[in-house]
């Protein structure tokens, strides 16, 4: 359906389609409930102006698709453990859930005309930029880096603002060694998209690959024996973690960092969460991983 059109005498009632939700609730209003219907979540606080120019246009272009888009508003004040879970660093927030795990976000108050673009992508419409943007993140994916790059910029000729298509080339020069010239076209990038939660992802992609860039096996293997000797402690199970992923293992990573916050959440100012989040954000939300680690997360913090 495209915006604008009348959602017909089917629409379901407001109450159906936008709720507030809380911490308690969330599994079952966003994670269960988009397995079968998208739900798009507003983190806002009401001190927060921009929330207040925000919201209402969410609302209104959530009912124009009549079922097809569910809403759920998230008050970051009551609701501090969840904000801090998505690391939600500024509001307004939006996050959209499809298939039970998160599909795309964005940060601030960003033109209607974007947000209607957004929704369109989380409601499956479809188009020759979609098209062509699967194409390259398939080709990104197979690791054939150079064909996607060149898909992207084509994108990108005829939507210079098309913020995955960003993205993805970003992440492209990042996997071709061109780290500087990413970090430069970062710079340059308005600061609504550089705040955007894709071009986030690939910051944190670039400040993790430079925070891990000189680990070896040798420092792997050192910290294992360590981390054996001595499970209780934090310190050298973290740096076991970060050391497997400059190492390239990145499910053991993960792996380690779910353990420590099942054994001890709270452990520095919930520092295994944090850098957990971090790697989420520098996977991607698509990545298979991002996914399922998600899932585990949501299942020890809501446990």
């Amino acid at each position: 359906m495209l915006i604008g059109q009348s959602p017909g005498p089917t629409a379901p009632p407001a109450g159906d389609l936008i709720k507030d939700s809380d911490t308690a609730n969330f599994v079952a209003d966003v994670i269960e409930t988009s397995q079968t219907t998208p739900v798009i979540v507003d983190f806002w606080a009401p001190w927060c102006g921009p929330c207040k120019q925000l919201g209402p246009i969410l609302e209104r272009l959530v009912k124009q698709y009549a079922g097809k888009i569910k809403m759920v508003k998230i008050n970051v004040d009551e609701n501090q453990e969840l904000a801090q879970q998505f690391r939600v660093q500024s509001i307004p927030a939006v996050y959209a859930f499809k298939g039970g795990r998160p599909f795309d976000g964005f940060m601030g108050a960003l033109p209607e005309s974007q947000i209607k673009q957004f929704m369109e992508r989380l409601a499956g419409g479809g188009s020759a930029l979609d098209d062509a943007l699967a194409e390259a993140d398939g080709l990104a994916k197979e690791g054939q880096n150079e064909e996607a790059l060149a898909v992207y910029q084509e994108i990108l000729a005829q939507e210079p603002t098309h913020v995955k298509a960003l993205a993805g080339a970003l992440r492209a020069y990042i996997s071709l060694g061109q780290d500087d010239l990413a970090r430069q076209l970062i710079e340059k990038l308005p600061a609504q998209i550089k705040n955007s939660a894709d071009i986030q992802g690939v910051q944190a992609a670039l400040d993790l690959k430079a925070q891990t860039a000189n680990t070896g096996n040798a420092e792997v293997e050192a910290l294992e024996a360590k981390a054996a000797a001595d499970p209780k402690d934090m310190q050298t199970r973290l740096d076991l973690a970060m050391a497997r992923f400059g190492a390239g293992d990145r499910e053991r990573a993960v792996d380690d960092l779910l353990a420590m916050i099942k054994q001890d959440r709270k452990w520095n100012d919930e520092a295994a969460r944090k850098q957990l989040v971090k790697f989420f954000e520098a996977f991607g939300p698509a990545d298979p991983l991002t996914r399922s680690g998600r899932r585990r997360l949501s299942g020890i913090l809501f446990s």
